[in-house]
C-alpha cells in the first residue's frame, strides 16, 4: 500500500496519459477484453447491486469497483517491482434497515506483471485483485467476488442471465463533444447473484440482481465537464436501462448518452445528446463535504420518463484516501410516472463535491 503524498506524487509526474485515445470504434474480442487493458490511463472494473436478505424484509445495496490507472512513471525501468500502474477499490454496503453506508477501499502499487502476488490485473480475463479482495471472471462466465472492510464484508457469486451489453457504437461510448473524448464500454445487467454477506460476526445467505460495468480510456472528460450524472438499472421485466451525462460546473449538460434493452429484445442505444435529459428534483445536503445531491431525479429518455429515487439520502463516499474523489453513489428505484416502481439500480454522482479528476 502506498501513502496519499505518494500516489499524488506519482500522478503529477511528467509523461502522464501518453497513449492514443479511443478515437474509433474497434471490435472488441472476448474474453480477452474482459482483461485489462494497462496501454490505457483509465480502467474500472464495477459493479453494483441489491441484495434481498434470508430472514431480513429490506434489502441491502452493495458496489465494488477495481480501477486501474497508468502512471507512465517506468517505462524506461526493467524491474518487476517498477510502479508503472496503481490498482484501487473500493467496497460499499447500503444497509436500508439500518439506515447506514459503510465503505472501505484499498490501493496497491502495480508494476504490470500478471502474476505479481500483492496486487495484479490480468490481461487475459477479469481477473483483478488487491490481497486478499478480488473480481474474477471463470471459464463458465460466472464471476466471483470478495471484499469487505470494518464491519462488514461479501462473498458472492455473479451468473451471467443475459448477453452482453455493449454501449454506445458497438462497445465504443462516446463521452464529449470531441470525438476523442470517448471509451470502450461493456455492461452486463440482470446478473444473478448468491453468496453471504456479514455484517459484524453475522453471516447471512443473500441473493439479488446486480449490473456489471467494465471502461476504459484514454481520454475521457472534456476540460469543461467537472463530473457525470449515471444510471444503471436493471427492468423488474428482466429489460435494462442506461442513462449518463456529463455535467459543466453550472448543473447543465455538455453530453449525454445511454442505451435500452427489453428482456430478449434488440439493444437500443442513445448516442444524441438530446435523447437523454437529467432534470433534478429533491436534494440532499452532505453534513461531510458540504455539496448538496438531487437524490430524486426525472429522466428523459426515448424509452420514456422515469423517476429515479435513492433509497437513503446518505450515500457519500469519500474516497480521498485511494483515488481522490468525493462521490455519491447509491441504491435507488426507478419507478414510472405513477410512482409505481419498475425497476431497481444504483445511481451515481460525481464532480458535485469538487471537480473530479480521474485517478487524482
Amino acid at each position: 500500500m502506498i501513502a496519499r503524498r505518494a500516489l499524488l506524487a506519482l500522478l503529477a509526474a511528467p509523461g502522464f496519459g501518453t497513449a492514443a485515445p479511443v478515437a474509433a470504434p474497434r471490435t472488441l474480442i472476448f474474453p480477452r477484453d474482459h482483461g485489462a487493458h494497462p496501454e490505457f490511463r483509465t480502467e474500472w472494473w464495477y459493479v453494483t447491486g441489491a441484495l434481498d436478505v434470508e430472514g431480513q424484509a429490506e434489502a441491502c445495496g452493495f458496489q465494488l469497483t477495481f480501477f486501474r490507472s497508468r502512471t507512465d512513471l517506468a517505462a524506461d525501468n526493467p524491474s518487476r517491482f517498477a510502479a508503472r500502474q496503481l490498482l484501487f477499490a473500493h467496497a460499499a454496503l447500503t444497509d436500508l434497515r439500518a439506515r447506514k453506508l459503510q465503505h472501505a477501499e484499498r490501493i496497491a502499487r502495480w508494476s504490470g506483471d500478471g502474476d505479481a502476488s500483492a496486487a495484479a490485473a490480468s490481461s487475459d480475463d477479469t481477473r483483478v485483485h488487491i490481497g486478499d479482495w478480488h473480481l474474477r471472471r471463470n471459464a463458465d462466465g460466472r464471476y466471483g467476488a470478495a471484499l469487505g472492510g470494518e464491519g462488514f464484508a461479501y462473498a458472492l457469486t455473479l451468473t451471467p442471465t443475459q448477453p452482453l451489453l455493449l454501449q454506445g457504437d458497438g462497445g465504443t461510448s462516446r463521452k464529449g463533444p470531441d470525438a476523442t473524448q470517448a471509451s470502450h464500454y461493456v455492461s452486463e445487467p440482470q446478473l444473478d447473484v448468491s453468496g453471504t454477506l456479514t455484517r459484524g460476526a453475522r453471516a447471512q445467505a443473500v441473493r439479488g440482481r446486480a449490473w456489471l460495468d467494465h471502461e476504459w480510456s484514454e481520454a475521457l472528460l472534456h476540460p469543461d465537464a467537472v463530473g457525470w450524472d449515471w444510471v444503471g438499472m436493471n427492468l423488474d421485466d428482466g429489460g435494462a436501462l442506461t442513462a449518463f451525462r456529463l455535467r459543466r460546473a453550472d448543473g447543465t449538460s455538455l453530453w449525454a448518452g445511454g442505451s435500452y434493452r427489453a428482456r430478449g429484445g434488440a439493444l437500443r442505444n442513445f448516442h444524441s445528446p438530446d435523447e437523454v435529459r437529467f432534470a433534478p428534483g429533491r436534494r440532499w445536503t452532505s453534513p461531510r463535504s458540504g455539496a448538496a445531491y438531487p437524490v430524486e431525479w426525472t429522466l428523459h429518455t426515448p424509452a420514456g420518463v422515469h423517476r429515479v429515487v435513492a433509497l437513503l439520502d446518505e450515500q457519500e463516499l469519500d474516497s480521498r484516501a485511494s483515488t481522490g474523489a468525493i462521490y455519491w453513489e447509491g441504491l435507488s428505484e426507478l419507478r414510472d410516472q405513477t410512482g409505481q416502481r419498475i425497476g431497481r439500480g444504483y445511481l451515481e454522482m460525481t464532480g458535485v463535491a469538487a471537480r473530479l479528476r480521474l485517478g487524482a
